[in-house]
């Protein structure tokens, strides 16, 4: 990535207030299913794809503002059905796309993960985490393979979304349903355990709290016909994490219950995964009850999660078709943020030491041991380099649509930091998306931090919170200079 702190991108006309401008939107979805097995992405070990239980997709919406006749700002918004946007799949992505479409500015591209863990493997080595898969070389399509597929059927989407695009307007809705529930166990000696029993004597709290929020944009063609509609909810797609097929999750029910409930085959629909990297569909209390209601409907909990996402959108229907905006404000900023490294502290670097001592002492170590080794090396280096370390570097877009701000990151980030970023917000309503345009890995919170276990660990923060303070302060500045009153 070339260095962004000092980069200021400001994509909209005028440096004073936004006034309300035409719109033209486009929208489009394609299949990003591979046709042979793949290594599948998210867990410490390779999990090679037996079948296609859930199709994977990508979602584009292409908005874009006129002004007398003129362009305005842009914008492509591209949901895809990934654990995570890699980087370098980003760049060429990027320089795949700039050729196809002259006019639109690739820079105001967003592209987003919903978090699914059985989608395919962009990168044999992951970037971000050093998690290496081994993957056969016979009977499997490589990551290189599909990530030049992957990068193709974006493009298409985005170029279909982008030349699509005809007058329309946006409306955007509030409701609710239980999705995600924080996953990180306190006990009474202060430790945190993700996925820890709740049933322990022991036990005594949840970490944190959730969200329940479902927030809606739609997207309206010139006859007030629903064409796309964004859906944001703070829980990551992985209900059916560990299998070994093929399935995006949740989101895939949740898509196809809303065209079948409003009668709308061709609907586009954007899962945006808001801050939760805390968060989990996975009950932590009151399982059986849970199980007991889903089998008395005659559902999979996928299923069930996909309806409760529908339904509150659905129900929230009338509510957007009451009061669409033909003409709406529309900016769109992007900045670079030069965020300070997370801290190793005194306890995680002996740790680490000791961690180190154990995992040499193994005679033959498999890949998983290898990987951890080269990540508690990791730590040391961190700790005994810490007035060295660079700062991490992340696109921060943020967006106005008429009393919308939407805000992006590259984190799996706490739900907190996101709460702070609503409660905060000058806007009517701000929608927060997760892991977009990058993979920087968990943002925890210092809570977390001082809890230990998997997510509030050194291994996988880059950013600690310190940067996840300046994340929230720097993301509402932004939104702030897009709804400034007229002088």
């Amino acid at each position: 990535m070339k260095p962004l702190s000092r980069l200021m991108v400001c994509l909209f006309a005028g440096s004073g207030a936004l006034q309300a401008t035409e719109l033209r939107i486009g929208a489009s979805t394609v299949s990003i299913t591979p046709d042979k097995p793949v290594a599948l992405a998210g867990q410490f070990g390779t999990r090679i794809s037996e079948k296609v239980e859930a199709p994977v997709m990508v979602s584009a919406v292409a908005i874009e503002s006129v002004e007398a006749g003129k362009p305005g700002d842009q914008c492509i918004f591209i949901s895809c059905d990934l654990v995570a946007i890699h980087q370098s799949v980003l760049t060429q992505f990027r320089n795949a796309l700039k050729p196809q479409i002259p006019d639109f500015d690739v820079r105001k591209v967003i592209v987003s993960a919903t978090h699914t863990h059985t989608a395919p493997v962009t990168s044999e080595i992951q970037e971000e985490t050093l998690i290496t898969y081994p993957i056969p070389k016979e009977g499997v399509m490589q990551p290189a393979e599909y990530t030049a597929f992957f990068v193709e059927r974006l493009c298409h989407a985005s170029v279909s979304a982008w030349k699509n695009r005809k007058p329309g307007g946006v409306s955007w809705t509030l409701g609710f349903a239980q999705i995600g529930e924080n996953r990180r166990s306190i006990y009474a000696d202060g430790h945190a355990q993700m996925y820890g029993k709740t049933s322990d004597a022991r036990f005594r709290h949840l970490e944190a709290g959730s969200d329940s929020g479902v927030e809606a944009l739609f997207f309206w063609s010139a006859d007030k016909q629903l064409q796309a509609v964004a859906v944001n909810i703070a829980c990551p797609s992985q209900e059916v994490e560990s299998r070994r097929t093929l399935n995006a999750d949740f989101w895939h029910d949740a898509r196809e219950q809303l065209k079948a409930k409003l009668t709308l085959p061709d609907l586009t629909v954007l899962g945006w995964c808001s801050a939760a990297g805390d968060q989990s569909p996975h009950p932590q209390y009151r399982k059986d009850a849970e199980e007991r209601m889903i089998k008395l409907r005659g559902l999979t909990r996928q299923q069930e999660l996909g309806r409760r996402i529908c339904n509150a959108v659905a129900d929230t229907l009338d509510a957007a078709k009451a009061d669409i905006r033909m003409d709406a404000a529309f900016g769109h900023t992007i900045e670079g943020l030069a965020l300070p490294a997370r801290k190793i502290l005194e306890r995680e670097y002996q740790e680490a030491k000791t961690n180190i001592a154990q995992y040499s002492a193994i005679e033959k170590p498999d890949n998983r041991v290898t990987t951890m080794l080269a990540l508690e090396r990791g730590i040391v280096k961190r700790y005994e380099e810490a007035d060295r370390l660079p700062p991490y570097e992340m696109e921060l877009h943020a967006l106005r649509i008429g009393d919308v701000a939407i805000a992006t990151n590259t984190f799996e980030l706490y739900l907190d930091w996101g709460i702070q970023m609503k409660a905060r917000s000058p806007a009517q309503q701000m929608f927060v998306i997760q892991l977009t345009n990058g993979c920087g890995m968990y943002l925890p919170t210092a809570l977390a931090i001082q809890g230990g276990s998997y997510s509030g660990l050194p291994h996988v923060n880059k950013v600690g919170p310190e940067g996840g303070q300046m994340l929230v302060d720097r993301t509402l500045q932004a939104v702030q200079a897009l709804f400034a009153p007229a002088k």
